[in-house]
C-alpha cells in the first residue's frame, strides 16, 4: 500500500519544486539583498523545511489532479494507483488533504531574519510570514486548476497554462527567495519571471500525448485546441525567449544596480548554455511535431525537466560564486 500511495504522489515529479525553492534560497543568500552575513544550521534548516513542504505541496497537487482526472486517467493513464484500484477515492482524498495542510503549515516558521528565535517566529503576526503566503496562493491554484467547483482551469487553454507556470514557475522562486531574503526587491520576481515565461509554454509538452483523453474529459489543452502542429509552434519561443532576459537583467539597471546581483560572467554564461538547450529542444519539437502527440514522453518533455534543474542550479551558482 505505500508503495502505492508513493506512485500516487508522483516522486520525480517532486524534485523540480524542491531543487526551486533550494535554489531560490540560496540565490536570495548570495545577493545584496541577503538579511544574512553566515550561513550556518539555522539557514540550511529553514531551507530545508521550505523545500520539503514544497514537495509535499507538489505531491498534493498531483494527488488532486488524479482525483479529478480519474476519467480522463481511465485513457491516457490507465495504469495509475487510483484508476487501478490499488487506491480508493476516500484515501486518495485523506492522503491529499493531510499533504495540502502539512505543507503550508511547514512555512509557518520560515522568517528571512536571523535575529528571531525559532520560539518568536511561533508568535510573530501573519504580515510577518512571507513565505506562507507564497504557498497559500500556490496550493489555491493548484486546487482551481482541478476542482471544478473552483473553476477547473485546466479545461482552459491559456488557464490552465496559466495555474501552472505562476505557482511553480513565478511564485516558487519567490517563495525560496523569502527564505533568506525579504522579496520587496525587483530582483526575485525578475528571477521569477524567466522560469514563469519558460513554463507557459514549455509545461504543455505533457498535453499532447494526452489530447485524446483531455478531450474526452472536456479539457482543451493547446493541441487539443489548436493542433499538434500549430501549438508547437506556439509553445517553441518559451524554450528560448525566456533565457534572454538573464543579459538582460545583468545590463539593465535600477538604482544605479543591474537588476541581477549574481556574478555577471557566470550569468552570461549560463544564459547562453540555456539559450543553446532551449534551441536545440525547439528543433526537436519542430521537426517532426505529429511525434509529440505519437510518443508518450516525447524528448522535449524530458529536455524541458533538465532545462528547469539546470537552471535552478546554474542560478545559484551564478550568485554563490564570484569569478
Amino acid at each position: 500500500m505505500l508503495k502505492e500511495f508513493i506512485r500516487f504522489a508522483r516522486p520525480f515529479t517532486l524534485v523540480a519544486p524542491v531543487l526551486g525553492v533550494m535554489s531560490g534560497a540560496l540565490t536570495a543568500w548570495g545577493s545584496r539583498h541577503s538579511l544574512r552575513s553566515s550561513f550556518g544550521w539555522d539557514e540550511l534548516s529553514l531551507i530545508g523545511i521550505a523545500a520539503l513542504a514544497a514537495g509535499l505541496l507538489n505531491a498534493a497537487s498531483n494527488g488532486v489532479n488524479q482525483i479529478y482526472d480519474l476519467e480522463i486517467d481511465r485513457i491516457n493513464k490507465p495504469n495509475r494507483p487510483l484508476v487501478r484500484g490499488a487506491i480508493t477515492l476516500r484515501q486518495a482524498f485523506a492522503f491529499t488533504a493531510i499533504l495540502y495542510l502539512v505543507s503550508v503549515a511547514m512555512t509557518w516558521w520560515i522568517v528571512p531574519w536571523p535575529q528571531v528565535s525559532w520560539w518568536e517566529r511561533t508568535w510573530l503576526p501573519l504580515r510577518h510570514h512571507e513565505c506562507i503566503w507564497f504557498y497559500l496562493i500556490a496550493a489555491a491554484l493548484t486546487l482551481v486548476y482541478s476542482v471544478p467547483s473552483l473553476g477547473r482551469t485546466k479545461r482552459l487553454t491559456l488557464g490552465a497554462n496559466l495555474t501552472i507556470s505562476i505557482p511553480r514557475g513565478w511564485l516558487l522562486k519567490v517563495a525560496g527567495w523569502s527564505v533568506l531574503a525579504s522579496v520587496w526587491h525587483l530582483e526575485p520576481w525578475y528571477i521569477g519571471f524567466i522560469f514563469f515565461l519558460f513554463l507557459i509554454g514549455a509545461a504543455s509538452t505533457k498535453d499532447f500525448s494526452d489530447i485524446e483523453g483531455d478531450l474526452a474529459g472536456g479539457c482543451r489543452t493547446l493541441p487539443g485546441r489548436f493542433g499538434v502542429a500549430k501549438a508547437a509552434w506556439m509553445i517553441a519561443p518559451c524554450f528560448v525567449i525566456p533565457w534572454l532576459l538573464i543579459p538582460l537583467g545583468v545590463w539593465l539597471e535600477v538604482d544605479g544596480s543591474p537588476i541581477l546581483s549574481g556574478d555577471p560572467v557566470l550569468l552570461l554564461i549560463f544564459g547562453l548554455s540555456l539559450l543553446i538547450w532551449g534551441s536545440y529542444t525547439v528543433y526537436l519539437i519542430l521537426r517532426d511535431p505529429e511525434a509529440l502527440s505519437r510518443v508518450e514522453n516525447h524528448p522535449s518533455w524530458k529536455h524541458m525537466y533538465l532545462m528547469m534543474f539546470w537552471a535552478q542550479v546554474g542560478f545559484a551558482a551564478s550568485y554563490l560564486i564570484r569569478l
